[in-house]
């Protein structure tokens, strides 16, 4: 149960409800009804949101953001890219060597990424030049600058949603 009030719907501000509405197409989420108490973080956010990670293929963005959702235990995160992963392509397998860190069946880019993601989430103070070289094998400049704030912002979410108690909107999937 959520540790604080959501704002529904038939509740929000007129500000919130053209957000409601427009951006979110009349569909929030239980993480964009907890941000609505503050509409204008809420309508920074979700344009934050919907920006990064934009360089990268949608198959990465999701590995990138469900591996650091399973690093730190996110269940709410965790189950909403499960959910969006499924249009990336991504099947049961995927997700449990995912879990389990194992990234042998992914390709050589995406196990790039993913090891970095991993070291930026666990312990971003021993990010070395060694990483920057290994990404800069497989992504330009501007891929690494969107994959390293993708990482920062599922670790944000993460500390948002669970800890605030949210609750999934639709059914769980098994890992």
């Amino acid at each position: 149960m959520a540790r604080i009030s959501l704002i529904e719907p038939q509740l929000a501000s007129p500000e919130v409800k053209e957000i409601y509405d427009g951006t979110l197409r009349g569909k929030p989420g239980n993480a964009q009804k907890a941000l609505a108490h503050r509409p204008e973080m809420l309508k920074n956010f979700l344009s934050f949101y919907a920006s990064v990670g934009r360089s990268l293929d949608r198959k990465l963005y999701e590995l990138i953001y469900l591996r650091v959702s399973l690093i730190n235990g996110c269940h709410y995160c965790t189950q909403h890219h499960v959910a969006s992963s499924k249009r990336a392509g991504l099947t049961s397998d995927d997700w449990s060597d995912l879990k389990h860190g194992n990234y042998a069946r992914f390709s050589e880019k995406e196990r790039a990424a993913l090891i970095y993601a991993e070291k930026l989430t666990r312990s971003p103070h021993n990010v070395t030049d060694q990483d920057f070289l290994d990404l800069k094998k497989h992504f330009p400049d501007e891929q690494i600058v969107d994959l390293h704030l993708l990482t920062g912002l599922a670790n944000l979410t993460n500390r948002f949603t669970d800890p605030l108690g949210l609750e999934l909107e639709f059914p769980e999937q098994e890992i």
